[in-house]
């Protein structure tokens, strides 16, 4: 007999359709993070029908378009994402937004959490802890050779968007 595949991606672990209908009952635009081995994607998103509906996105190559020399996905470049991503849905009018991480779990002071910081700073409402956002030293990038100062990044970020 032939295994039925409507439930595939549940099936193969790619989805949480329990998880995914909870956060489309709140009818609020999703704040979807992915982190991979070379970047970081962060998207707002809403629910349609036919598939679901990107509105904004931001990734740490658009960071590079705007003058910012800092690849790959560390905590800086996370938080730059978030904050840019902040800054644009600000400018469509999109005020708040809940949380989707997908598979992923937040870790304290991870990559998912500066993004979440950088959103939150900017000035997006999406409910969240603050004991899981990294800490000063981690954004300031103390920890990193090649590292930005954020102080200084942010108004010109500001003035590009």
């Amino acid at each position: 007999m032939k295994t039925p595949s409507t439930m595939k991606r549940k099936r193969l672990g790619v989805t949480n359709y329990k998880k995914r209908l909870s956060l489309l009952k709140s009818g609020q635009h999703r704040l979807v993070i992915r982190v991979s081995r070379k970047g970081i994607v962060a998207q707002l998103v809403d629910y349609n029908p036919a598939g679901d509906k990107i509105v904004l996105t931001v990734t740490e190559k658009t960071l590079t378009k705007l003058g910012i020399n800092l690849e790959g996905n560390n905590t800086q470049v996370a938080y730059l994402v978030g904050y840019n991503l902040g800054l644009k849905a600000k400018k469509h009018k999109i005020h708040q937004a809940i949380l989707d991480t997908g598979r992923f779990n937040i870790i304290k002071g991870g990559r998912i959490a500066s993004v979440l910081k950088g959103v939150t700073d900017a000035g997006l409402k999406v409910p969240h802890e603050k004991s899981v956002f990294p800490s000063k030293d981690r954004l300031a990038g103390k920890h990193l050779k090649n590292k930005v100062d954020i102080k200084a990044t942010i108004p010109l970020m500001e003035e590009k968007i």
